[in-house]
């Protein structure tokens, strides 16, 4: 019996319609389960979230047009011959298995096509799960780090208590020894390279945020960035920074595609990437989680050298140069290259083996779990000590506050100056156009002043206070607009 190729002519019409009917089924149910959740993100005011889900869209778009260009180009690009020598060289496996049929065009040439049919959709499948499963896990890891770091919201809360204020009264006077925080990072290693590097290496498996840490870190932020006392809301501010490096990692930009290539063509079997590329992801990861450690480690040894004594609650100071070349943010660029690169190539012939798949999968849940549940946590409180802060500080009725604020000023800059040029030029000897401030006046932030935003009100407040500079006059007055 000969096996024929059954064409659509040759397919019922039931059988057609059923199949087209459950694909669209499925496309509309994704559609709106995402529609659903824009929807509830725009309700909890939760604008990165909505950008990452914006991402993982066009992320989906970006895939719907590489299926359609694959598809409509299978023809042409398998009718590319190659002399069979240069086919045969970067093959992924030692014995291959070709079971696909060659083009007739090349196979009359006795030569092979580039990319066979059979490829192509092998390719088709390869592309897409790759970025599924991206998707998938930066979520899942992203919520393992937001369910532990949830006991920060009790620690944030312990903050205002009077225990807590009692304990880091700033007319205490410790010293610096005596303090937690310097009797758990102070030790016989610290102060050696090659000896706090294994310790911080060890440290990050237990307790790799502690209690100590935290409120240390978060005295040290509120410090440099705001006045004495103040109650801002660290947690929060996290969580939104957090939020919004999700956003980053969720997606695919042109350098993981290219480094997808580049992983492509290393899956060639001279390479015997088998042997050592499983586990790079999990020795960058261990190296992320060690340098933080290792940051923690190094502010306190700096703030020893400055002063033996301790007023209140020891005090760290943020800095960029404790970050690999000034920049805090190649921690998340590094992130984002391991949870993409451990999911690449588990479909191999490598993979023919039980052990082989053992260790693969072993390798991705180990990376998986610690960089959600140990690395991500550290990573979001440590890179918060960076010399600067962050443009999430503001929360999101902050935000839109000052916009209005801005759009104001401009509006009224704009009429002032339609005013002056309208009105009709007066005896210059002895008249002069004296401008009120009260008509055309334009308002100009000065987000450089200290405490423009007073973050010790509650967030919730109806008002909003903002320093305003009046370009008419050299003293600045502070004005109060209701929040609507």
């Amino acid at each position: 019996m000969t096996s024929s190729v059954i064409t659509l002519e040759s397919t019922p019409t039931w059988a057609v319609a059923a199949v087209v009917f459950f694909l669209i089924s499925i496309s509309i149910c994704i559609e709106h389960l995402l529609h659903l959740l824009a929807k509830y993100f725009n309700k909890n005011r939760r604008k990165y979230l909505i950008q990452a889900l914006d991402k993982i869209k066009s992320e989906l778009l970006q895939l719907g047009f590489i299926s359609l260009l694959l598809t409509v180009g299978e023809k042409p690009i398998a009718n590319i011959c190659i002399p069979k020598s240069i086919g045969e060289t970067f093959l992924p496996c030692s014995d291959p298995s070709n079971d696909s049929p060659e083009e007739a065009k090349c196979e009359e040439q006795g030569m092979v096509s580039l990319l066979s049919r059979q490829g192509m959709k092998e390719l088709q499948y390869l592309i897409f799960v790759l970025a599924f499963f991206h998707s998938l896990s930066c979520i899942l890891t992203f919520g393992l780090g937001m369910a532990k770091m949830r006991k920060w919201k009790s620690w944030e809360a312990e903050t205002r208590t009077l225990e807590y204020q009692f304990s880091n009264d700033p007319r205490r006077f410790l010293l610096i020894h005596q303090t937690t925080f310097a009797r758990r990072h102070l030790r016989f290693w610290s102060e050696h390279r090659f000896l706090r590097w294994p310790a911080c290496f060890l440290r990050q498996f237990y307790a790799s945020v502690s209690k100590v840490d935290y409120f240390t870190l978060r005295h040290g932020f509120i410090t440099a960035h705001f006045s004495e006392g103040s109650t801002f809301d660290f947690q929060k501010y996290i969580k939104r920074t957090l939020e919004k490096d999700f956003g980053v990692v969720v997606g695919i930009s042109l350098w993981v595609w290219i480094l997808s290539m580049l992983f492509i063509f290393l899956n060639a079997h001279d390479f015997y990437n088998y042997l050592w590329l499983p586990f790079i992801p999990l020795l960058m990861l261990l190296l992320v989680g060690t340098q933080l450690q290792g940051i923690i480690s190094r502010m306190c040894l700096e703030s020893q050298e400055k002063s033996q004594v301790v007023r209140g609650t020891f005090l760290v100071r943020p800095s960029d140069h404790f970050f690999w070349f000034g920049w805090p943010k190649l921690l998340l660029h590094l992130m984002h290259f391991i949870l993409f690169q451990y999911k690449f190539g588990f479909r191999s012939c490598f993979h023919r083996k039980t052990e082989d798949i053992v260790i693969r999968l072993a390798m991705g849940v180990l990376v998986q779990v610690l960089c959600g549940y140990v690395t991500l946590p550290l990573y979001a409180l440590v890179t918060q000590m960076g010399t600067s802060m962050k443009k999430v500080i503001f929360p999101e009725k902050v935000v839109e506050g000052l916009k209005r604020w801005r759009a104001n000023a401009r509006r009224n800059i704009a009429l002032k100056n339609n005013y002056t040029s309208a009105r009709p030029s007066l005896d210059n000897n002895t008249t002069s156009i004296n401008t009120s401030p009260s008509f055309g006046a334009s308002p100009s932030f000065n987000l450089n002043t200290p405490h423009c935003v007073k973050f010790d009100q509650p967030w919730s407040s109806e008002y909003l206070t903002v320093g305003v500079k009046d370009e008419g006059k050299a003293n600045s007055t502070n004005r109060e607009t209701k929040d609507s």
